[in-house]
């Protein structure tokens, strides 16, 4: 099969991916309304996203929001929007200042058509931002990512656009929400959950992962700078033997 993609034994890691997740325990553990943890985390987004261009970090892809996150309450779900959007307006204008380009990778048909025009108006603000490519994932999962990619590539059969030999791993990736982002090289999440929250499985197969014992509105520029060291230490086989 064929992967453009080519993996390379790099030492530092340009994409890094991050489950920001604790917002919620944090406050609890403050005796606070969980949503303040949210908004305390933004702060924490504010700050990972400036020291990136100084740790040599290229790409950053947050998780902010997931297909499964709907199945929280009304009042959460509603002011995770409102912050969603205060952030997107109170940050473009530093963003475009500061060289970072914003996408968005999800879903988009259940937001409201307001917040669907804001994403689109950040998006093309910074289009030619190029000292950081910033990725936040919402109403993103997934697996809904790679059924709408495999229900794509079924329509384009089913006209004569492809024939099912010629699907490959690059068809699939030309497909999917980050058809033009290099794989993280590094998935981090705070908390002290062991486990991926279907963020990006197709494109994290060989991705490192580093799971953090404290919440993310505890995550600062020394934690990441740890992270980062860690993972240059590592050996990245991609399925090989060591050299």
């Amino acid at each position: 099969m064929a992967n453009s993609r080519a993996r390379r034994n790099v030492t530092q890691a340009r994409h890094v991916a991050m489950i920001m997740d604790g917002n919620g325990r944090w406050a609890t553990q403050r005796g606070l309304p969980r949503l303040l943890g949210h908004k305390r985390g933004v702060e924490t987004v504010r700050d990972t996203v400036k020291a990136c261009p100084d740790l040599g970090v290229t790409h950053l892809t947050l998780y902010a929001f997931s297909t499964e996150n709907w199945k929280r309450s009304a009042d959460e779900v509603s002011g995770l929007m409102r912050l969603l959007r205060r952030y997107i307006q109170k940050e473009v204008a530093s963003l475009v200042e500061h060289g970072i380009r914003l996408r968005f990778i999800g879903r988009r048909d259940r937001f409201t058509k307001s917040l669907r025009a804001l994403m689109e108006m950040a998006e093309q603000r910074t289009a030619q931002g190029e000292a950081l490519n910033l990725t936040i994932a919402v109403d993103y999962g997934g697996r809904d990512e790679m059924t709408r990619a495999v229900q794509s590539i079924a329509r384009r059969v089913a006209a004569g656009e492809l024939t099912p030999e010629q699907i490959d791993e690059d068809v699939i990736t030309a497909h999917l929400d980050t058809a033009d982002l290099p794989e993280p090289d590094l998935v981090i999440r705070t908390s002290g959950e062991c486990r991926t929250s279907n963020l990006l499985l197709w494109q994290a197969a060989y991705s490192e992962y580093d799971f953090l014992n404290i919440n993310w509105p505890d995550f600062n520029r020394v934690a990441f700078q740890a992270a980062l060291d860690g993972f240059m230490a590592r050996d990245r086989r991609f399925g090989a033997v060591s050299k």
